[in-house]
């Protein structure tokens, strides 16, 4: 019995061990091969995790590069080029079309390899049109016949603008806004603005023919003048010149002859004096143009160059005649309210000329800048009275810049100037005007952010060519390039075209350290840069 029950027991024992082994068995099974194996279709049974053995990617982005840039030269340099009687372009009322472009093209490569940066370009010397226009009728100075098209046709301004913005120039359309008729201009036939809005000009007695300032109308169409050249084309401002109410010499000393507009303004009540009167309605109209420019094309600049002398007196000791009295232009009063972007008054006598010294009258109107708008001298380059015309217009630059310091200019008048003598363009080139210069900025203009320029590189042996990209592309003037050689930098401002550049490594023993951009908008405004070391 013993003997049984221990065999028994025994038994029982393996018994109890295999039952044991098959369910630990079958609790933990062994993971298999994932790769040899159908995944499971079973979403009810848990698969083990899998391993993601893609490997974890960084973007690889560039190193900034660091660097104090020097400040770009700033400065504007313009030059008038007058239509009216053909003083500058054309030469002459019966150019080919050919002869007018290589004329025009002459002239603005001169004024791009003396290192100027503006043309200021008359396309409406007399109510008449140097640009396509359903307001008002080709100029006579243009064809030779009032309301006559270019053949075969084409649009000077299209073609100056085009061909200025290739070299980096501005073009700053110059409007005469009052002068219906030159007397220079042939007689005035049935499309001439002197018979199509007779009832708002007058004839003075020399020959010419004026609108009236004072009438609604006459302010009415140049402003849709205006309004339609910024709205069509791609310019860079709008200029007047000096002549609001006639010199009293264009109609023999006699007054002018507004006695409708004044009589009427009398009998509705008006309490001016009819000097006040005028003046008013040239301040109106003035402020007005500049609303609405820039309501049209915030970016396009105004500019007016009034005569230099504002009232005899100002500043003491100042004598010649008085543009607030004869022609009825308080351009005092326009600066003082910003109702320009940039003035330039006409200041056509030597830095020693007594009576109306060119440093006393700029310092005179620096005072008078209140809204700090561009401040830039009209220098007489023709005719200024100096036995060394070149050395007294380049003694005028200096000193301007001595006056205005940072935002120096000057317009030159006019481009003959510059051509016809010799020693013009060779005094400024290797003296004031030897580098190039950007356009001061305008901060009172709002405009958007230039996006930074891309730069990229690529090491050639000898040399690097660095080439530049930028998103809007459509928003850039101009570059500048800087290079650094031997811990000095030097600045290049390229046309927008320019993309690409190939640049020594080694110049004249230094070598070179490493190169950046920037972009410039048409305000002359820089963005954020882009550099690189070269190794």
């Amino acid at each position: 019995m013993k003997m049984n029950n221990l065999k028994l027991i025994i038994f029982l024992g393996v018994l109890a061990s295999c039952g044991s082994a098959k369910t630990a068995n079958e609790s933990v099974k062994p993971v298999r091969n994932q790769n040899t194996t159908k995944p499971s279709t079973n979403p009810t049974k848990l698969n083990a995790p899998v391993v993601n053995t893609k490997p974890v990617t960084t973007p690889i982005t560039e190193e900034i590069f660091k660097v104090n840039l020097p400040a770009i030269n700033r400065e504007f340099r313009g030059a008038w080029i007058a239509s009216v009687a053909n003083i500058n372009w054309p030469s002459r009322n019966n150019l080919t079309v050919d002869q007018q472009k290589q004329e025009a093209i002459s002239m603005l490569d001169m004024l791009k390899d003396n290192n100027f940066n503006a043309v200021i370009f008359q396309v409406r010397p007399s109510a008449d049109a140097l640009y396509t226009s359903n307001i008002e009728p080709w100029s006579y100075f243009l064809t030779g016949e009032t309301g006559t098209a270019p053949y075969p046709n084409y649009d000077p301004l299209q073609f100056w603008i085009d061909e200025a913005h290739k070299r980096g120039l501005e073009l700053h359309v110059w409007l005469n806004p009052y002068r219906a008729h030159h007397t220079n201009g042939g007689s005035p036939n049935s499309l001439s603005m002197a018979n199509k809005l007779s009832d708002i000009v007058v004839r003075l007695k020399n020959g010419m023919y004026w609108f009236d300032p004072a009438n609604p109308k006459t302010q009415g169409h140049v402003s849709n003048v205006v309004k339609d050249i910024v709205k069509r084309y791609d310019i860079d401002a709008v200029h007047f010149d000096d002549y609001f109410y006639p010199y009293a010499t264009y109609n023999k000393g006699a007054d002018f002859p507004d006695n409708a507009t004044w009589n009427a303004y009398v009998s509705s009540g008006g309490t001016l004096s009819r000097a006040d009167w005028r003046r008013d309605n040239v301040n109106k109209f003035v402020e007005r143009i500049y609303k609405e420019i820039h309501a049209e094309k915030n970016y396009v600049r105004f500019g007016i160059s009034p005569f230099g002398i504002w009232k005899p007196g100002y500043p003491e000791g100042i004598v010649g005649s008085s543009q607030y009295d004869e022609l009825y232009a308080d351009a005092k009063l326009w600066l003082n309210k910003g109702w320009v972007d940039y003035f330039s008054p006409q200041l056509y006598w030597p830095i020693e000329s007594k009576g109306q010294s060119f440093g006393s009258l700029l310092n005179w109107w620096k005072s008078e800048n209140t809204m700090n708008r561009h401040l830039w001298p009209g220098l007489n380059t023709v005719e200024i009275k100096s036995s060394d015309r070149p050395t007294e217009i380049k003694n005028q630059i200096e000193l301007s810049r001595q006056i205005l310091g940072k935002d120096a200019g000057e317009v030159h008048w006019s481009i003959a100037g510059l051509t016809k003598n010799s020693s013009m363009l060779p005094t400024l080139k290797n003296g004031p005007y030897k580098e190039k210069a950007l356009v001061p900025q305008s901060p009172w203009i709002k405009a958007l952010p230039l996006q930074t320029p891309t730069l990229f590189t690529n090491d050639n042996g000898s040399s690097i060519q660095a080439s530049w990209s930028n998103k809007n592309i459509k928003d850039v003037f101009q570059w500048v390039l800087f290079t650094q050689y031997n811990g000095v930098w030097e600045t290049q401002i390229l046309t927008v075209e320019n993309l690409t550049k190939d640049i020594p490594k080694n110049k004249d023993g230094k070598t070179l350290n490493a190169i950046a951009i920037k972009a410039i908008d048409r305000l002359g405004n820089e963005s954020n840069y882009m550099a690189k070391k070269v190794k």
